[in-house]
């Protein structure tokens, strides 16, 4: 017999397995050592917005039965070495799920990455922290798994499609990701788990006959009368298959300029610029657990969003948190020679004694009138210069230019910078030197607003660390609507973060499939 429950427990009843039998049972009107009674929770989620901290479950309880596994999707992936082809450009959520969904159609993926396996790819990442060397090819966002790999491993997304969501969710679970991801509100796998599950994702592709080409780089699209039908490698060979998805991610820059060489029909995107944020993470705990000390034993590190509308030059723009990364840290996410960029990361445990967050304002075309002679690239180009200022004013290597919160409102530069966790270390800068000002004056504005919101946020005990410019494409690879086709290219299929159509590795790996699947059934042999 089963029993469904919704309750509002305490942190410890919520997080502790025995003591949440127990309240189970007592909910039950059944003793606490009831023989042969299984709970579980189906769904939780935390509400800190009262004095008291509520964790919200759903749960059900099983008396003289056992539970079945939570997933409701059992991925089954045929045999398809022998069969047509498809050609997948990014080893990144949008690529590999497109690799798997095509499996489950009866088509082969040829997956092909320009960056190194994901073991291969950690030597990379240790060079640019502890050397600042950075390979163009494998780095924090180039490489399999993409830069979903070494993030924090949300799996939350503003996507209305919960049955997509849920297949995504159940398929990372049967690849080892753990069942807790279908039970929080705001799930995350962490860094330090996430190789591990890419790796099995790969096993799969392989398994099933597909085929993956790391350190493979893609140089040339095979078009003829607006048709593409392969592509070339960094070698010369030509890869052909009934169409090609681009899932190449937000920072290949080259895929860009390739394709507006080619003149490919793509166009400038609006997208948003700005830094990383680092509070001690027993502060925000403290704000937003409403805790004394610290939030103690029971209740995950704490998160935060924010956002504030703001007026300069006549013009509104948001200013809004990005990625925060509880308990996490920060690193250098540059993908050339010459930038430097930061982005977040958190492992499973989120136990880190930093927050950090992307905080950063919207950028419109319309704000950057001087880079309208590149076209289609212009945001680009803007991206490009700040990073690469970024760079010059940190030392010329991976050193970030950084400053002190109430300091850069104040316009001083900081006499000194906090303990961090970036680990190639901080540059003590005015960030208006790295800034342009339609960005740093709105988030100047919008820091003291948040620290009304969040007493305590806006404080000299934090600093902001530049820049955070990767947060989503410049450039928009257009499709249509119902085909996802491109409206030029025949046969090409912009897909995921770099294209313009994600945000995430969920909406990625949704947007994905949904490519393979549209592919396919225009073009496979029926």
């Amino acid at each position: 017999m089963k029993k469904e429950f919704s309750l509002k427990l305490s942190p410890e009843e919520a997080y502790d397995p025995e003591l949440f039998q127990q309240t189970l049972l007592k909910r039950a009107g059944l003793a606490s050592d009831f023989p042969q009674a299984f709970a579980r929770q189906t769904r939780r989620s935390i509400d800190a917005r009262g004095r008291k901290v509520i964790v919200n479950v759903e749960a059900e309880l099983f008396i003289h039965e056992k539970p079945g596994s939570l997933l409701d999707h059992s991925p089954d992936y045929p045999f398809v070495g022998n069969a047509e082809a498809l050609i997948i450009v990014g080893a990144g959520p949008a690529g590999m799920f497109a690799a798997l969904r095509a499996i489950e159609l009866g088509i082969k993926p040829i997956l092909i990455e320009r960056g190194k396996d994901v073991r291969a790819r950690r030597r990379d990442l240790a060079a640019i922290n502890k050397e600042g060397i950075v390979n163009p090819d494998s780095n924090y966002c180039f490489g399999e798994g993409g830069a979903g790999t070494y993030s924090d491993g949300k799996l939350y997304t503003r996507s209305k499609k919960r049955g997509d969501i849920r297949r995504i969710m159940e398929i990372l679970v049967a690849h080892g990701a753990t069942e807790e991801i279908l039970v929080d509100a705001h799930p995350h796998i962490g860094t330090n788990k996430l190789p591990v599950l890419v790796a099995k994702l790969r096993e799969s592709i392989l398994e099933a006959g597909g085929e993956i080409h790391f350190e493979t780089r893609v140089e040339d699209l095979i078009i003829k009368e607006d048709e593409i039908n392969g592509v070339v490698t960094q070698a010369g060979d030509q890869i052909h298959g009934i169409g090609v998805i681009l899932a190449t991610g937000h920072s290949a820059r080259d895929i860009f300029q390739l394709l507006d060489r080619k003149k490919v029909f793509i166009e400038a995107k609006p997208f948003a610029l700005g830094v990383r944020i680092e509070h001690a993470q027993n502060l925000i705990d403290r704000i937003q657990y409403h805790c004394e000390v610290d939030r103690g034993p029971y209740l995950p590190a704490s998160s935060y969003s924010l956002v504030h509308q703001t007026q300069f030059q006549g013009k509104q723009r948001g200013v809004f948190s990005f990625c925060m990364c509880p308990g996490g840290f920060i690193v250098p996410a540059a993908t050339a020679p010459g930038e430097l960029v930061v982005n977040g990361m958190s492992p499973s445990r989120r136990d880190s004694r930093f927050a950090n967050s992307g905080m950063v304002v919207s950028v419109e075309l319309e704000d950057l009138p001087q880079y309208r002679k590149y076209g289609a690239l212009a945001a680009m180009h803007f991206q490009a210069e700040i990073e690469q200022k970024a760079w010059q004013l940190g030392g010329k290597t991976q050193t970030a230019p950084a400053q002190r919160m109430v300091d850069f409102v104040k316009k001083r530069v900081s006499t000194s910078l906090l303990d961090t966790s970036y680990q190639p270390g901080l540059n003590s800068v005015e960030m208006r030197e790295v800034l342009p000002p339609f960005i740093a004056e709105r988030m100047a504005m919008a820091f003291t607003v948040f620290g009304q919101k969040m007493k305590g946020y806006f404080t000299n005990e934090a600093q902001i660390i530049g820049v955070e410019s990767r947060t989503s494409s410049p450039v928009r690879i257009p499709r249509d609507r119902e085909t996802f086709e491109h409206p030029q290219i025949k046969r090409l299929y912009p897909c995921g973060e770099g294209a313009g159509y994600a945000g995430g590795i969920v909406s990625a790996a949704m947007d994905g499939e949904r490519c393979a699947e549209k592919l396919i059934e225009a073009y496979a042999k029926k």
